[in-house]
């Protein structure tokens, strides 16, 4: 079905301004006017007064709601930028008043539970591939969207946000979805690539943030650049398992979104999965962690699920294991790293 207006410069929706959302918005601003949704009365507010997000200074084409329906009205191509931990509730709070003819792209790098009604996941013996929704499958799911896409890639939003050359990748398994993306995202320091592995793309992008929080606990650790290299050459081969079990592609996790975000994310302080990791080095706990940080790490829920769903599968995932030790029980980091290096990896490379 075709839009029921096409022109040029219709406005671009992005729903959710955090960091991730506001540098993107600034990027859509660029070419076009974006109606961004942002939850709190006073950010909308800001937005809309000051042209500014928490004080930073943002884009004058960007305007602010609270109204999913004027939102939903008002543009015909939507990028979803929330948390996986808000995916659903935010889906369904859009869903009536989203239609056939809307393109949905989203940028959220998490995994969401698809559970029988009123339970837990504590509750399930096993957790299998229909128990855990990527959040293009949401989308699908919850709403009558069919052009669903996905955005993913090395993208620190401080780094997106400062105008430093980028590039990102566009999934879809709609070649119109991937050409509309990267018509109104590409500029001369943001590259975007195409990928029709949906699934694979949205999965590097989830199972990197947990060897992003193993990479900053060595970082914490003081454990040098070897092991660096060594943690993210396994975390790579444990990716790229994890990501199959659930089925994506190889190709797609040796590209940009894979082994490119897996790169930048376990070597950047501006990574909170990297900052998870290096801050429970240092001693400080899991809660005291999240009580201080201003943005959900989607890597601390990703270890829960990937750790029951690799058992489930009777498949082995020894990085994501041991930080399910680290993170959820008692296992100090120092002994994760002992048990790590002990472990009986023979073959270096055996995917290929």
């Amino acid at each position: 079905m075709t839009s029921k207006n096409s022109s040029k410069n219709k406005s671009i929706g992005v729903v959710g301004m955090g960091s991730f959302g506001t540098a993107i918005a600034n990027i859509l601003a660029s070419k076009n006017p974006v109606i961004a949704y942002a939850r709190r009365a006073e950010l909308v507010t800001e937005i809309n007064d000051k042209h500014s997000v928490d004080g930073n200074p943002i884009h004058e084409n960007i305007l602010a709601t609270q109204d999913p329906e004027l939102l939903c009205q008002s543009c015909d191509v939507i990028f979803f930028m929330v948390p996986s931990s808000a995916f659903m509730d935010v889906t369904r709070l859009f869903s009536p008043f989203l239609y056939p003819y809307h393109m949905i792209i989203h940028g959220t790098k998490g995994l969401c539970l698809n559970l029988p009604k009123g339970k837990k996941l504590e509750d399930l013996p096993d957790i299998r591939r229909e128990n855990i929704l990527t959040m293009s499958e949401v989308i699908l799911k919850e709403t009558v969207v069919v052009r669903v896409g996905c955005l993913a890639g090395p993208n620190l939003a401080k780094e997106l946000s400062a105008g430093l050359p980028a590039a990102t990748v566009v999934a879809s398994k709609f070649n119109e979805v991937i050409l509309h993306g990267q018509n109104l995202l590409r500029s001369d320091k943001f590259q975007v690539y195409g990928n029709s592995d949906i699934i694979g793309v949205e999965l590097s992008g989830v199972l990197k943030n947990i060897i992003a929080i193993a990479a900053g606990a060595l970082a914490g650790l003081g454990l040098g650049e070897n092991a660096k290299g060594l943690l993210i050459s396994r975390g790579m081969v444990e990716l790229i398992y994890m990501g199959n079990a659930l089925g994506g592609s190889l190709k797609s996790f040796i590209g940009l979104a894979g082994i490119g975000d897996l790169v930048t994310t376990c070597n950047s302080t501006l990574s909170r999965n990297f900052t998870v990791g290096y801050r429970l080095a240092k001693g400080e706990t899991l809660e005291q962690i999240q009580a201080t940080m201003e943005e959900v790490a989607e890597g601390i829920n990703t270890v829960k699920l990937m750790k029951n769903f690799m058992e489930s599968t009777k498949n082995r995932a020894p990085i994501t294991e041991n930080l399910y030790k680290v993170l959820f029980e008692d296992l100090t980091i120092e002994e994760a790293v002992q048990y790590l290096m002990k472990y009986p990896f023979n073959v270096d490379v055996d995917f290929l």
